[in-house]
């Protein structure tokens, strides 16, 4: 019984199952084809698909303005990534650590910072901060709440790589005479980062995804300046659309750019 639920669950599928699979295939193609086509409709019907909506997009000055918006996105995005992967691993070491007056605050800022919505950090460093005389400017109201928040993710993400790393070769690495910290980075990290590639990958995507709260703050990362955009041309659909495009493309070359970082680690 164990080996016919084994051929079940992992073995090659026989010809009629692949059949039935390539039936539902096309099934879940036809229905989201059908649905494609009726939230087109309605955006037509809408009148938002008129040529007037979109002949904006061929000026250069559209592109110029989305351009500024989407460097102010990436440069957000990337301070806060650095700083979320260097103060994940500093709240990682916290954790690890054997004494109990670095771990439990570690634990704490951790937890407290993994259950604090990323919008509420910004709320506070944009309304809270310069109640006690903190004022900072609109990129650090975004990139600093955001980086906080993905630190404490990160911070989770690294301890499940070490974690997954084989006791065998923390213990052979301290046989050699290796202190604790050359064992950690010198053994255990490097193949931890093996594990965790995609998680942070994943980490990142999000960090991009969360520079959109940059309204909040009025700082012109891509979402507000297409906010703007839709103010000044009433074309709601085509500019959201486009700009839907834009993060599917920077997401993409994040996931690529992964992939090829990743490879030599296999």
């Amino acid at each position: 019984m164990s080996r016919a639920l084994e051929d079940i669950l992992y073995g090659a599928p026989s010809p009629r199952a692949r059949a039935t699979m390539r039936a539902m295939s096309a099934l879940a193609a036809a229905v989201l084809a059908v649905l494609a086509a009726g939230v087109v409709y309605q955006f037509h019907a809408a009148g938002q698909l008129d040529a007037r909506f979109w002949k904006f997009f061929a000026w250069s000055t559209t592109w110029a303005f989305l351009g500024e918006g989407l460097l102010g996105t990436m440069a957000s995005a990337a301070m806060a990534a650095v700083i979320a992967l260097g103060l994940g691993l500093v709240l990682l070491l916290g954790r690890l650590a054997p004494v109990r007056l670095l771990r439990w605050p570690s634990v704490a800022a951790i937890e407290f910072l993994r259950g604090t919505p990323t919008l509420l950090l910004i709320y506070v460093c944009f309304l809270v901060l310069p109640q006690v005389g903190i004022k900072l400017s609109t990129y650090w109201m975004l990139t600093l709440p955001i980086s906080l928040s993905t630190a404490a993710v990160v911070a989770e993400v690294y301890r499940a790589g070490v974690l997954a790393v084989p006791r065998g070769q923390t213990e052979a690495a301290r046989s050699l005479g290796m202190s604790e910290a050359q064992v950690f980075f010198s053994i255990v990290f490097p193949q931890a980062l093996r594990y965790i590639v995609p998680a942070l990958v994943a980490q990142l995507v999000i960090v991009v995804k969360d520079t959109t709260f940059g309204y909040v703050v009025t700082y012109g990362e891509l979402m507000q300046n297409a906010k703007v955009l839709i103010a000044n041309y009433h074309a709601l659909v085509p500019v959201y659309l486009v700009v839907a495009v834009l993060y599917c493309l920077v997401n993409y070359a994040i996931s690529g750019a992964s992939k090829r970082l990743g490879k030599p680690m296999h």
